[in-house]
């Protein structure tokens, strides 16, 4: 099993700025990218950034030139820095990775808790 642990989540005024950070543990034997998912109210929960192992991301049109995503896959984390939120950025953000546990095992999908951001005046 394969656990991920979200931190960084919280109240902000629009045009502010919020790290998410997502630590994996568990039997990881390779994470081949991990990325942030979000979903508000009443909505389908929709990609926001990911990044493999190779450093390839790719973004939601909505967040493009305010997020950044980048990684540390020696040390199983991954970093979301948004900047120039929006109220419509409003959601619950969960950490995905798409982990090998084993060298026989092809890569899985986890998720973590979630974590509420608020962007609000």
């Amino acid at each position: 099993q394969v656990r991920l642990v979200e931190s960084g989540g919280g109240l902000v005024q629009p045009g502010g700025s919020l790290r998410l950070s997502c630590a994996a543990s568990g039997s990881i034997f390779e994470i081949n990218a991990m990325g942030w998912y979000r979903q508000a109210p009443g909505k389908e929960r929709e990609l926001v950034a990911t990044i493999t192992g190779r450093g390839t991301t790719n973004f939601a049109d909505s967040v493009k030139g305010r997020f950044t995503i980048s990684r540390d896959f020696a040390k199983d984390t991954v970093t979301l820095q948004m900047n120039s939120l929006k109220p419509e950025d409003t959601a619950v953000y969960y950490c995905n990775a798409k982990v090998q546990t084993g060298l026989w095992v092809s890569p899985n999908d986890y998720w973590g808790q979630g974590t509420q951001v608020t962007v609000s005046s």
